[in-house]
This record gives structure tokens, sequence and C-alpha cells, in this order.
């Protein structure tokens, strides 16, 4: 069995807590997240200090089908917000049900804190140029080019099934709550902070802040606030138990462990699309090139099981 790491930080992924094909309802994700929450109380039994993050894709494009829905009678909130919605209504759901976990195992003293966080971005950053993230609901053509126009959106047709808004994805460059955070995990409590990537937020010249329309990809961000609090490990929980080289190919072949150096020349190779596993690659190459001891990537059952060597990807430098 591997020694377990003094300070990890996992991240679930938006669809590790509201899959495609489930229901949605909110009795749903509780269950989902629950059976995460169950693993991850053990480790805190066994005194492993955790840090916790999340995605929100799905969650967020449905507070957006809120905002549009509803525009004739309240007004529209900017992505900035509604990206602050959910991370308060994403850590609320995972906040009390670890508290639960821990209060079966005599840990109810344990303190969960969810922290809704700020990521400062650049704007002079290339990706606001180039917008690719696609956010929020499908809308028929002629909707969608009426919204670009009104809203000043850059409006794509998506993969056959309609019009979607795409935003910037900038990178992340610095935690504005990382002192916040870092008390709380010093004085034993567990944070759950950086959803959904953070807040993307730009400092003005005068150290104000601001928020900004655009998403971080929430591997990237959980990477740098994973290194900058000296976590040992991190663990990128996805929909799949292992990644692998030519995906759903007759040829695939599942990767149990791997160097920084080789996911990179995967990566050169094509093996990871950008909008799949290329993110979680990135983000697992330069936490342990930026110091990290060992990334895993691996399902949110099998957490467990691949600390112990049993299954998952192990990246090492």
């Amino acid at each position: 069995m591997n020694a377990l790491p003094r300070r990890l930080f996992i991240t679930l992924g938006g669809n590790a807590i509201l899959p495609a094909r489930g229901t949605g309802t909110f009795e749903e994700q509780c269950a989902i997240t629950r059976a995460t929450m169950q693993p991850i109380a053990r480790l805190i039994q066994q005194g492993v200090e955790v840090v916790l993050s999340h995605g929100n894709g799905p969650i967020v494009g449905n507070i957006l089908t809120r905002n549009e829905c509803a525009r004739e009678q309240i007004p529209p909130m900017p992505l900035d917000v509604c990206g602050a919605d959910s991370q308060g209504g994403i850590g609320y759901m995972m906040q009390q049900i670890l508290q639960n976990e821990l209060r079966k195992i005599g840990l109810g003293d344990r303190p969960v804190v969810t922290l809704v966080t700020q990521i400062v971005v650049d704007e002079r950053d290339p990706a606001f140029r180039r917008p690719t993230k696609p956010i929020g609901p499908f809308y028929p053509q002629e909707r969608g080019r009426l919204l670009a126009k009104e809203k000043g959106w850059t409006v794509v047709e998506d993969s056959g099934r309609g019009y979607r808004r795409v935003v910037p994805s900038p990178r992340p460059l610095e935690v504005v709550e990382l002192a916040a955070i870092r008390q709380i995990v010093e004085d034993g409590g567990v944070a759950i902070a950086a959803g959904g990537g953070g807040i993307p937020v730009s400092r003005q010249w005068d150290g104000s802040l601001h928020g900004v329309e655009a998403v971080i990809d929430k591997d990237l961000a959980s990477s740098l606030l994973a290194r900058l609090l000296g976590c040992e490990m991190l663990v990128i929980i996805t929909d799949v138990d292992r990644v692998a080289l030519h995906y759903g190919k007759p040829e695939q072949r599942d990767v149990g462990e791997a160097t920084a150096d080789e996911l990179q020349r995967w990566t050169d190779e094509g093996h990871f699309p950008a909008g799949s596993m290329g993110p979680k690659i990135q983000a697992a190459i330069e936490f342990v090139r930026g110091g990290g001891r060992e990334v895993i990537i691996t399902s949110p059952n099998r957490v467990l099981e691949a600390l112990k060597g049993a299954t998952g990807t192990r990246v090492r430098r």
C-alpha cells in the first residue's frame, strides 16, 4: 500500500455531482456526493489534511438557463455572480454531507468551511481574444444571433444541437482568499474552495478587484491552489477510472503510471483533447513540475482503491 500524504487536495468534476444521464434533482446530487464524501471522511479519520474543490459545469449552466427563462421578471445576473451562486450551492451540499459523515465516525467537531473564492486572471490573457468555453443553454439560430447582437456575446453552433454562448477561459494567477484557506487547513478544518475554478476577477491599478465574464478551468485552478498550500498530492476525480491513450478506439490502452514528460509527449501527439481530458493532464503536469509529489486521476467511487495503488492513473515527476 502506498503511504498516505500528510496534506491532500481533491477536486471533483462537475459531472461527478450532476451526471449527464441523471435526473438533476437535489436528492440525486446529494446521494452522489454522499458516496464521494464517505471515503474522504475515512481519510480525515486517518489523519490526512484534506482540501476540497469541485467543478460546476452542468450546474452553472442550469443557473444561466434560469437567468434566461426569468429574464422578463428578474434582471439576469452576470457570469461571475452565477459562478459565485454555484460555489455557494454546491459547497453547501458538500459541506453538510461531509459534516454528517464525520459525525458518524466521531469527528463531529471537525470544521468544514466553504469559501466563495476569487481567482485573479490577466485581462490581457490571449484567451480573451479567443472565447472557447461553451456555457449555458442551447438556442435556436435566430435567438442566438439576437443575443450575440444585444449582449455582445460570442455565440457558436455546438455539435448540431443548437447555438451556445462561448466565453474566455484564462489562466488562474492568484487565489485572493489564500490566507483564509490556509488558516482553516492549519487549524485542522476542511476547506472547500475554488469551486468551478473560482470566480474570475481582475486586479485594477489601485488594487481593487472586479469580476470578469469568463470561466477558469477548475483543474488548473485546483493545481495552482494545491501547490500554494503545499499539498503533497492532488486527486482529480472524473468519470473514468484511468486515463487512456487512443480513448474509445479498439487500440485503447489504459495508463496506470506516467511521468510528467510522458504526459506532455502524449498531449503533443493529440491523445488528450482540450474539451475533455486535456485540462486534467495539464493540471497534473503543472502540479508535479511545480513541486507536488504525485497526482492521481480516477473515478469518484474508487478514490481509496486508487490511493492504495489498485486503480487510477498516477503521475509522478
